[in-house]
């Protein structure tokens, strides 16, 4: 049975994919110690306590891609509504007393020990692999309201789950995958404009229902407004991304690391890199994120058939998507949302299932 399930892909794959991904994740390591060290020192006596989680996580990473590589991942398509129902399941025991843990306001978390798990990260994923195996079963279903109607409703299902949280961010990351899975399965442009035009007037609706949104934004349009409260964050950020300039102060030597920039290993943990490498580093590291989106883009385009397409093209947009939105949240583009820089930001249930996905895409190359 083990035997079946691990098997030799039919030929090489595009081992850039993992060579990349584990790089990535080891660069992460350096900077989660130069954003951390400080405040790790600080808050919890070892300046390595972010760096030690992590390296767990990279560490157990590197083995769930190393068995997705090998697992095939057409027996994926057999898990599309056991995983999904696991899903809404973690989405919903976050608000259950005594599992979920609330930090900073949002509950969006699950205790176990010392150790936490974030549900919408695995929910983003369990999405993708959903759509890609019901469109692929039912040839046409994109085509028609009815056949879309699945995908649809647990997609908004995961979107209501983690809205309540609240979540914005992965929200409006799982909002965008919808409609990216359904337009990459070739639906119709008047069935995908039935579908555009509510998720359209819902981002608004959603901003105006919470205070603390309307906030954001308005620290967004001029943080300098609140520069002690809404626009302290992005300020930072700002000064972090413009003392770095060309060239960078240097590995290490951030100062806005020490207490003045808030979740500087997390989600901003791009500002302390564009203020230690500078404009240039930041290049680098973009030009290794295209690099690792394009090859996604030839894997799904080589693809053979339907539901490898999808996968793949699904996990290049997960990716894609979150680096993206958090480079723009960093830099001021749009309105500040907690998320994170996948593979770099400190957080292991984004980096585990991150890494896992690599090694799913890495198959799916290697058996087409």
């Amino acid at each position: 049975m083990i035997k079946a399930l691990f098997e030799r892909p039919k030929k090489a794959g595009d081992i850039s994919i993992l060579v990349c991904t584990a790089g990535m994740a080891v660069f992460g390591c350096i900077m989660i110690y130069s954003a951390s060290s400080y405040v790790g020192q600080v808050q919890y006596g070892d300046a390595m306590y972010f760096v030690n989680k992590q390296v767990v996580g990279v560490v157990v990473g590197m083995l769930a891609m190393g068995c997705a590589a090998f697992v095939p991942y057409k027996k994926l398509a057999k898990l599309k509504i056991p995983l999904a129902v696991i899903s809404v399941i973690l989405l919903a025991l976050v608000f259950v007393p005594g599992v979920g843990v609330t930090n900073y306001g949002a509950t969006r978390w699950i205790g176990l020990g010392s150790f936490t798990i974030q549900p919408s990260e695995i929910a983003k994923y369990a999405f993708v692999l959903f759509a890609a195996a019901h469109f692929s079963q039912y040839y046409g279903a994109a085509r028609s309201i009815k056949g879309v109607a699945p995908v649809l409703a647990l997609g908004i299902i995961f979107c209501l789950l983690i809205i309540v949280e609240p979540n914005m961010s992965i929200t409006m990351c799982v909002g965008i995958l919808m409609l990216a899975m359904v337009f990459l399965s070739g639906t119709n442009l008047k069935a995908f404009a039935f579908m555009l035009v509510p998720c359209i007037i819902a981002v608004p609706v959603l901003i105006i229902l919470e205070p603390y949104r309307l906030q954001r934004l308005s620290a967004f349009i001029d943080p300098w407004a609140s520069p002690r409260d809404e626009g302290y964050q992005l300020i930072q950020s700002l000064y972090a991304l413009g003392n770095g300039g060309w060239f960078g102060v240097g590995l290490f030597n951030s100062t806005q690391k020490y207490r003045f920039l808030p979740f500087a290993e997390s989600d901003f943990i791009m500002s302390v890199m564009g203020e230690e490498l500078g404009f240039f580093g930041l290049l680098i590291f973009f030009a290794v994120c295209l690099f690792m989106i394009w090859r996604g883009i030839t894997v799904a385009r080589r693809c053979r058939d339907s539901f490898g397409y999808l996968l793949s093209a699904g996990i290049t947009l997960v990716y894609g998507i979150q680096v993206i939105v958090n480079a723009l949240v960093v830099s001021g583009t749009i309105p500040p949302t907690g998320l994170p820089l996948p593979l770099v930001s400190s957080g292991n249930t984004s980096l585990i299932i991150t890494m896992t996905s690599m090694g799913v895409l890495y198959n799916v190359s290697a058996n087409n």
